[in-house]
């Protein structure tokens, strides 16, 4: 599966209000949960049609209306029909291959984002585009896939947290979003923990594996900043929004996830600078040990080039060599290589060369 949005060329010239699934089929069966509550009642419910919706309409409570699975067309259509949404809300949660964004309409709000979880199987990011429509008394999520990222929040309701039992769907809705954001931090954590560790591997053992591993973790790390960097302009544009369905006090939450946010971004351009300056210390220290090599054979070359003028001089074919016929020169010239390469090694030495 691609890892990055490519247009489909049969998605050229279509309307962009058409209801259209964008996307990749991730479950079967399209599921519809029901969550009920205020501060003194709760109740949750599986339901099978859009119809059995209309009934929390017109309360006084919250009701988070959950959709797992976004490719069954019909159901779209009757949730646009039963809120009496504009044509483009349905169209755009239906898009899942787009930018985070937030889209005031008339009667409800739409924000889109993205979220993150590590593969438990082989560690790898997976990246689902989540959808929530903001209305009156009603708050309607839209996953790819069926999860358990929120229930955290379904439990905070159920043990009748106060503040989440008395708030109202804005405030479930800076709920959600508050799970989506830590767990961008999770994952940048998890991240963070291998590029440390691999830092220390780096320095004892540098080789073609750690060259590896650093390019993958980029690529990583790509991947999310390419996903944390639109989701943290969408949510400084909902703290900065004006909108009925959103009271003051929950405005605050809202800029508390600007700092989150700004956390994980942050987080992620750090890492990827440490893997930059990783990246660099690989190929300083391979050059490193390669110039120890060079400066080795180097020295080993420039040490025998006397030695072997001196050999080159007596193994010539002349007859008239006076030194050939003396008992001593065999000793002689040894002891003049020897000397003469002991003399090369101590200048070196001196001059730092060793």
């Amino acid at each position: 599966m691609a890892r990055y949005s490519k247009k489909q060329k049969q998605e050229i010239g279509q309307s962009p209000d058409e209801l259209i699934f964008r996307g990749e089929k991730k479950i079967d069966q399209v599921l519809l949960r029901i969550i009920n509550f205020d501060a003194n009642s709760l109740s949750e419910d599986s339901i099978q049609t859009v119809k059995e919706i209309s009934k929390y309409q017109d309360e006084t409570t919250v009701t988070w209306l959950n959709i797992d699975g976004l490719h069954n067309l019909a159901i779209m259509d009757q949730i646009t029909e039963a809120f009496d949404f504009d044509s483009m809300v349905m169209a755009e949660v239906l898009n899942t291959e787009a930018r985070p964004k937030i889209i005031d309409y008339d009667n409800c709000t739409l924000i889109t984002i993205k979220m993150m979880q590590q593969d438990p199987k082989n560690g790898s990011i997976m990246v689902e585009n989540l959808s929530l429509i903001l209305t009156k008394s009603v708050l309607i999520t839209f996953q790819e896939n069926k999860g358990d990222v929120f229930e955290p929040v379904r439990e905070r309701i159920r043990k009748q947290k106060k503040r989440i039992r008395n708030g109202g769907t804005d405030y479930l809705t800076f709920a959600l979003l508050d799970i989506v954001v830590d767990n961008y931090l999770y994952v940048i954590s998890l991240l963070g923990e291998k590029v440390e560790t691999l830092e220390e591997n780096l320095l004892i053992n540098p080789n073609q594996d750690v060259i590896n591993e650093i390019n993958n973790y980029k690529r990583e790390l790509n991947f999310i900043r390419r996903n944390i960097k639109p989701a943290k302009e969408m949510i400084f544009s909902l703290a900065k929004m004006e909108s009925e369905l959103i009271t003051e006090s929950t405005y605050v939450h809202f800029k508390e996830l600007q700092d989150n946010i700004s956390q994980a971004s942050d987080s992620s351009d750090s890492y990827r600078e440490i893997l930059s300056d990783q990246l660099n210390i690989y190929h300083t220290t391979i050059s490193s040990k390669l110039n120890d090599i060079m400066k080795f054979l180097t020295v080993f070359s420039v040490v025998f080039i006397p030695l072997t003028f001196i050999a080159g001089i007596y193994g010539t074919n002349f007859d008239n060599v006076p030194e050939l016929h003396y008992q001593y020169s065999y000793y002689i010239m040894w002891g003049v290589m020897l000397l003469v390469a002991f003399s090369m090694l101590i200048y070196f030495r001196r001059k730092k060369w060793l």
